[in-house]
């Protein structure tokens, strides 16, 4: 993987595009001190903190990948879907590690309070990690979730996004 610079948010089909190149869009601006806590659109904390770290590890960045991929050729349908998919896996995921739950969602690990929030509220309902289910829940971006789904790998989440892609080329 490889990180490209970009001054801001990146439209939808180009940002896939560098996904299915394994290229990552890099915002180079930061937030402001008095905006730490939360910023709904990217800067570069989000990006190096958040998402760079995970095109490490081999299963993620192979599904990162065939989402790009699929995301170039999805209809309406599968992009609202696919946009649900990497709201509840790449910005707001957990993982379950040795027992444990974990943040790897790029949206909650550059957020503190968000972060502390979704592992330890009782107000948050965290769902086993379902395909359908992450791509059919609506999501808002103006406030702490209320919802999460919990991988048990990223294999997992590899794997279930191999079978969703090929449903995307197929309808394409």
């Amino acid at each position: 993987w490889q990180s490209r610079a970009v001054p801001g948010y990146v439209a939808a089909r180009p940002f896939f595009a560098c996904l299915s190149r394994r290229e990552f869009p890099t915002t180079v601006v930061i937030r402001p001190k008095e905006r730490v806590d939360y910023l709904p659109e990217p800067d570069i904390f989000h990006d190096v903190f958040g998402h760079v770290p995970l095109h490490a590890d081999p299963a993620f960045a192979e599904f990162l990948q065939d989402y790009g991929s699929a995301a170039l050729v999805a209809d309406e349908h599968h992009t609202e879907r696919l946009a649900r998919l990497f709201w509840y896996t790449v910005e707001f995921g957990l993982i379950r590690e040795a027992g444990c739950t974990k943040v790897y969602g790029a949206g909650l690990i550059s957020s503190p309070g968000e972060s502390r929030h979704c592992l330890i509220s009782p107000e948050v309902d965290r769902r086993p990690f379902n395909m359908e289910e992450a791509c059919s829940t609506p999501f808002e971006i103006d406030h702490y979730q209320p919802t999460l789904f919990v991988l048990d790998s990223f294999a997992q989440l590899r794997d279930a996004m191999r079978s969703y892609a090929a449903q995307v080329r197929a309808a394409a």
